[in-house]
């Protein structure tokens, strides 16, 4: 392979995991690696000595003074090279890698690891803090991870990281509390969501997001962002005076109601965002409409080649069966699979014709219980 050596310290973690598959099958490059929390990974000396990039993808909690360590182990050897850290917090790890020669910047992809080869259709923060001869060559890593890239400081970075994770995060967490808190009056979440909304639905769905991926990544990104407790002190205050106003059930409490939480804060959003985000609710709304139907098939087509989709599509055509919706997803390993949504009347025996034939035709695999 041509190009840079890349070393990851953190390299077994799951973003770890991720950007060594990228690296090679995206970019083609050798990738290098030390974790350590594996005794039997590479050696920290050798990887900072033999390292072009050298990529920082650890907890934050543990972050700085991993930089720090290898700041001393690499003892000026990293001049001309160019140092990244993919950790949420920016400022921290910025400074800490400013202290070596190295070239430096800070990213943070908006997503956990995700399932796909690429960032596609997902954000990624960008703070340049000293590049001149990387300049090019990070550039065309960006554009091959084909992320939405944004332009940030690092203090802006962490500011803003207060408010799109620390603040939504510890809602959430929050909301989390008091239904386990309510439980014993009206049951657990499954028992409330036969009475689901839109919004409950969605909420329930971050809840449980949350609460299923590493607990130590939410707990240092409330723990180690400096602007997250002013952030929460402030959305305390927010719940505590509508409690309070809540509480008085006053004529004059619902007017100050409606003037602090309603019209202040729709004047403060503006007439155009208010209406991006309506839409974008009512698309999701949509969206958990057409995955509630019970008439569905989940369809995974192996060859991913122009005109697969339209050769599957032509089955239903043959059968006289018109769709409903169709919506794609990707598992685990990264499969691509089709769910595609039937009116009510379509009856079961259809279904399965079909399915058979689309498994017969070996142009595509029905998932069971799909």
């Amino acid at each position: 392979m041509s190009g840079p050596l890349i070393g990851i310290v953190g390299s077994a973690g799951a973003y770890g995991r991720w950007l060594r598959r990228f690296f090679n099958d995206r970019m083609g490059l050798d990738v290098i690696g030390c974790d350590p929390a594996d005794p039997a990974a590479m050696d920290e000396v050798e990887l900072v000595h033999r390292a072009d990039v050298l990529v920082f993808s650890a907890p934050i909690r543990h972050t700085c003074d991993l930089i720090h360590r290898y700041v001393e182990l690499a003892d000026g050897s990293e001049s001309g090279k160019l140092w990244l850290d993919i950790t949420s917090i920016k400022g921290a790890p910025v400074a800490a890698m400013l202290q070596s020669r190295a070239e430096v910047a800070g990213l943070h992809p908006m997503t956990a690891p995700p399932k796909a080869p690429t960032l596609k259709g997902r954000v990624m923060v960008v703070c340049e803090a000293r590049l001149e001869h990387w300049r090019p060559w990070l550039q065309a890593l960006l554009r091959s991870l084909e992320a939405e890239c944004v332009r940030s400081s690092p203090e802006q970075h962490d500011r803003i990281m207060a408010l799109v994770q620390a603040m939504v995060h510890a809602s959430h967490l929050a909301q989390a509390g008091v239904l386990r808190g309510q439980a014993p009056h009206v049951g657990d979440l499954a028992a409330l969501l036969p009475f689901r909304s839109a919004s409950f639905e969605m909420d329930a769905a971050i809840i449980a997001r949350i609460l299923s991926l590493n607990p130590a990544i939410y707990e240092d990104i409330q723990f180690g962002n400096p602007y997250a407790r002013e952030t929460l002190e402030a959305m305390g205050r927010q719940i505590a005076r509508m409690a309070e106003l809540v509480g008085e059930g006053t004529d004059a409490a619902r007017a100050a109601f409606r003037h602090e939480f309603l019209h202040a804060n729709r004047d403060a959003i503006g007439t155009r965002a208010l209406q991006e985000g309506n839409y974008t609710y009512e698309r999701v709304g949509y969206l958990l409409a057409d995955l509630a139907g019970r008439r569905a098939l989940s369809v995974h087509l192996p060859e991913d080649r122009p005109g697969s989709l339209r050769a599957l599509l032509h089955v239903f055509e043959r059968h006289d069966i018109s769709l409903s919706s169709i919506h794609s997803s990707r598992t685990p390993d990264g499969d691509v699979h089709f769910r595609i949504g039937f009116a009510e009347q379509v009856d079961v025996a259809s279904l399965q014709r079909v399915a058979d034939d689309i498994d017969a035709s070996g142009i595509g695999v029905v998932v069971k219980g799909g």
